[in-house]
């Protein structure tokens, strides 16, 4: 059957499977594990407070600010509240400030190092006009590092002498605005989510308390590996980006381009190529998935440094990170994700034949938690 009416087929005959609920995750209690503080003028300090504001350390400087939001920005955002992240990523975070009278997300971006230089260029996670440049290098620090947000987390915001309060209605940043991030994720946090690489496969989260449940199902499995180009910043098995429509895993090293991407069906029944190639993992649940947790708020974000082992406490890093692990056809145990990337040469033009299939032995995909 092809690709397109095996989607389909399962969207229909989804009704029939048990029910899958994750009402529980969409209204826990949360603790806030940092805040981020961004002042925006030229030079402005980036730092992050560990204490909810008692003390701060800095993680970089403002080069470029914004005076500008982004009514034109990826189509996901729409299911994230105005005032919240929208998107986290090593290469990018975007932030929702209002919502636009055709419903979709109005944002402006906070931006790594490396796309100073290319500020010109257009990509979907990218908003040349509408961002906010640092020196923080991607990968790094509130890019994929211990800073990292989640998606739904608050912003604020401070103007001249004003205390920090909630963004207002169609808040659009000026210089010297002092723009903070919440980052808050749930108390009670999982241990695995584990996905069944099939037609109908379950979808599962377990907490360290021993309890697990069935929040979803696989209505397409993923077999192939695609160009998408921020995994290059994030290393293999590792979360390359999250938001209201996304789950984001690299397959390729660092400075190379490959991985694969979880999607809910209504966001990936509107993107032909997702409904016609095989690099994307369509799942579903009794209700829409899009910007619902534990998939696409609260709970998953890029966390990995490539310099985590060479630090003092790098037991600990290693703890604190997600990791994305495989089982493969004819084999029950669990082991690191598969090296999968594209040479330069196929960077551009089509993809190699093989990267239609080669993810095609995988039976099951796990998302491994933070255990601290």
């Amino acid at each position: 059957m092809k690709p397109l009416l095996c989607f389909l087929a399962f969207v229909f005959a989804f009704g029939s499977f048990a029910s899958a609920q994750v009402s529980y995750e969409n209204n826990p209690k949360f603790e806030e594990i940092f805040r981020i503080r961004i002042v925006n003028q030229p030079g402005g300090s980036i730092e992050v407070s560990s204490n909810a504001g008692i003390s701060w350390e800095t993680m970089g400087k403002v080069i470029y600010p914004t005076v500008k939001t982004n009514a034109k920005s990826y189509k996901a955002a729409r299911w994230v509240d105005d005032g919240k992240v929208a998107a986290t990523s090593v290469n990018a975070i975007h932030l929702k400030t209002a919502t636009a009278t055709d419903g979709s997300g109005i944002i402006f971006s906070l931006l790594p190092v490396e796309f100073v230089k290319t500020n010109k260029a257009r990509r979907s996670y990218l908003s040349p006009d509408a961002s906010i440049y640092t020196d923080i290098a991607a990968g790094e620090g509130i890019f994929g590092g211990d800073f990292s947000p989640f998606v739904g987390n608050t912003i604020m915001v401070s103007r001249s002498s004003a205390s920090v309060q909630p963004l207002l209605v169609n808040y659009i940043p000026q210089i010297g605005d002092k723009i903070y991030i919440i980052a808050e994720r749930p108390i009670d946090y999982p241990k695995e989510m584990v996905f069944e690489n099939k037609f109908g496969g379950k979808i599962s989260l377990a907490y360290f308390n021993g309890g697990e449940r069935l929040i979803g199902r696989v209505l397409r499995p993923v077999v192939g590996v695609g160009r998408f180009e921020g995994s290059k910043f994030a290393g293999v098995g590792r979360i390359r980006a999250n938001h209201a429509g996304v789950i984001d895993v690299s397959t390729s090293r660092l400075g190379k381009v490959g991985g694969f991407q979880i999607v809910p069906a209504e966001h990936g029944s509107e993107m032909s190529y997702v409904r016609t190639s095989t690099q994307w993992m369509v799942i579903g649940n009794d209700q829409p998935l899009e910007g619902r947790a534990p998939f696409f708020k609260y709970f998953i974000r890029p966390t990995f440094s490539e310099n985590d082992l060479a630090a003092k406490d790098w037991e600990n890093k290693l703890l604190e990170r997600f990791l994305v692990e495989v089982k493969l056809k004819g084999n029950d145990h669990w082991q690191p994700m598969p090296v999968v990337e594209f040479d330069d040469y196929y960077l551009t033009g089509d993809l190699p034949l093989w990267a239609n299939d080669v993810l095609k032995d995988v039976t099951n995909i796990r998302i491994l938690f933070p255990v601290r």
